[in-house]
């Protein structure tokens, strides 16, 4: 067995296990450094209700990345599959991420996140088939109609990063 396959067999092994954003956030950063030799810390993770359309943005300038919750909650109630919930909050995590390490252009930031799941996860498995369709693909079988859920407060991840510093 080959090292490349041995850490592409951890990687779908964590990524298939993770039991939380933690977890996958992880996974992201790990993935991010080993296929592109990248790495930020002291990132923040926010849950809010956005439109479908909008799985996850990063405002510019922050250590901030806000995930749709609504869109996370609606694959998880129609997908059982918790490795295929997985790899969706991978990739928006994933794509939101590469905007925190300075690359703002949407096609190279789409095309990295088939390049980053395609080296560390394998051509089949679900992270890449999600990177390389996109997430909405997941989507596409889930009768949606009208979506006027309430709004809720914007909630804060917490001990999504693990940190040995202080940081103000």
């Amino acid at each position: 067995m080959t090292s490349n396959s041995k850490i592409t067999e951890r990687f779908i092994a964590s990524l298939d296990g993770a039991k939380n954003y933690a977890e996958v956030w992880k996974i992201v950063k790990e993935t991010a450094e080993c296929a592109l030799g990248k790495r930020r810390d002291s990132m923040m993770l926010f849950l809010d209700d956005l439109p479908l359309q909008l799985g996850a943005y990063y405002p510019v300038g922050t250590n901030n990345i806000v995930l749709n919750r609504s869109l996370v909650e609606i694959v998880e109630a129609a997908v059982s599959d918790k490795p295929t919930v997985n790899a969706l909050v991978y990739n928006l995590l994933l794509h939101e991420y590469l905007h925190a390490l300075g690359e703002y252009s949407e096609v190279e930031v789409r095309r990295l996140v088939v390049e980053v799941a395609k080296k560390c996860f394998g051509e089949q498995h679900i992270a890449t088939v999600v990177a390389r369709k996109s997430p909405w693909v997941l989507l596409k079988d889930i009768p949606l109609g009208p979506y006027n859920a309430p709004k809720r407060v914007m909630e804060i991840v917490k001990d999504f990063e693990k940190t040995g510093k202080y940081i103000v």
